[in-house]
């Protein structure tokens, strides 16, 4: 097992030490998991709030308003399901040596861009024409 890498609290990685350093690597992995235990709080919390709020509402249109809610937060949680995966996946990336570099190009991905979006795999640059290809295939 890898000793623990000190990391002072105010620290954020700058483009003037090596990319991918410990620190920054260590800084990414706690970002990570921090979001990560935030995300699984929130669909506990929707669970619990469920189980609570089951109950018969007589009034149509309350009980329709309810369904919408429910809908619209399950929704929710299923994006957030998603964005668990992902963050497993860039987890998993920081474990294997891969985290932080473009899947497209293998270039390095800005340090902004990532400490923006954690998930991200492509660079902006290799992200925008990804987009733009989907696009222009998707207007055929």
């Amino acid at each position: 097992m890898k000793a623990e890498v000190f990391l002072p609290e105010d620290y954020r990685p700058a483009e003037n030490e090596p990319f991918m350093n410990e620190r920054q690597t260590e800084y990414f992995r706690r970002k990570l998991m921090d979001w990560k235990a935030e995300l699984l709080e929130d669909s506990r919390d929707t669970v619990a709030g469920m189980k609570d709020q089951t109950r018969n509402i007589p009034d149509v249109a309350d009980r329709a308003s309810e369904e919408t809610d429910r809908s619209l937060e399950l929704r929710t949680r299923d994006r957030q399901r998603k964005l668990v995966n992902k963050i497993d996946a860039a987890l998993r990336r920081i474990d294997e040596g891969e985290y932080g570099y473009c899947e497209k190009t293998g270039e390095p991905i800005s340090l902004k861009r990532l400490d923006a979006r954690p998930i991200a795999t492509m660079s902006l640059e290799a992200q925008e024409r990804h987009e733009r290809r989907e696009k222009v295939h998707r207007d055929d």
